[in-house]
């Protein structure tokens, strides 16, 4: 079997699905590599395809009425993207580009990745799982930005960080750091300067410990209750 196919069915999404079902999806022939600020599409007002990213990470955003680039979201390995609720004029000028690093990718039509959920209904309920995750959160964040003070917006940011990772065995969840201060600034809409200032408040409370190589979350639980005090 190629090597590609084996790289991602270590995700549990595509964990089940058979040599001839991964023959269907035609990975081999969508299997994309971008280097690092490369664009995977852009302004995509037509597109016809969902992404799988098996390494690296992704900035999804848009360039605005004024000509300034917004940055909706940052996802990395293990993340869907694209035409995610499967419509072919979803996207509304979104652009999907390569950060930090080269980006290793799998790319699927709408068109074969529907015919594969009608025949694997476990398949179709675990995709359906994720983009219910999907949009509750950027429901959250929507929220958030519309009723929460900059602090507790950076609270839950790095609530819902903690929460992508797998149950540690002890209290303390510790993730490759991918996002500057800039960049957390853009995904919470604050300033640069008012995150840096917060991080340090932060990591002053015992909440996290934030360098340039990873983020750490000393106390899952002490930032869960700051979350539901929040």
């Amino acid at each position: 079997m190629d090597d590609k196919w084996l790289l991602i069915r270590k995700y549990d999404l595509w964990a089940h699905l058979t040599d001839e079902e991964y023959d269907e999806l035609n990975i081999v022939h969508n299997f994309i590599e971008a280097p690092k600020g490369g664009y995977i599409y852009f302004e995509a007002f037509h597109h016809n395809k969902l992404y799988f990213v098996k390494e690296g990470y992704i900035r999804i955003g848009y360039i605005d009425d004024s000509g300034k680039e917004v940055i909706k979201e940052i996802i990395q390995k293990g993340e869907l993207f694209g035409q995610i609720t499967l419509e072919k004029d979803s996207l509304n000028g979104e652009f999907a580009q390569a950060y930090k690093s080269g980006v290793s990718l799998c790319a699927f039509s709408i068109e074969d990745f529907q015919k594969l959920l009608h025949k694997k209904p476990a398949l179709a309920l675990k995709y359906s799982k994720q983009v219910g995750a999907k949009l509750r959160h950027i429901e959250n964040r929507l929220i958030n930005l519309l009723n929460k003070d900059v602090k507790t917006r950076l609270i839950h940011f790095f609530w819902q960080l903690a929460q992508k990772q797998a149950v540690p065995a002890s209290n303390t969840i510790c993730i490759p750091n991918y996002l500057t201060h800039e960049d957390i600034a853009n995904l919470i809409g604050s300033s640069r300067q008012t995150v840096t200032t917060l991080v340090n408040e932060l990591a002053a409370e015992g909440l996290i410990n934030y360098n340039r190589n990873e983020i750490c979350f000393p106390d899952v639980k002490k930032l869960q209750n700051q979350v539901s005090v929040a």
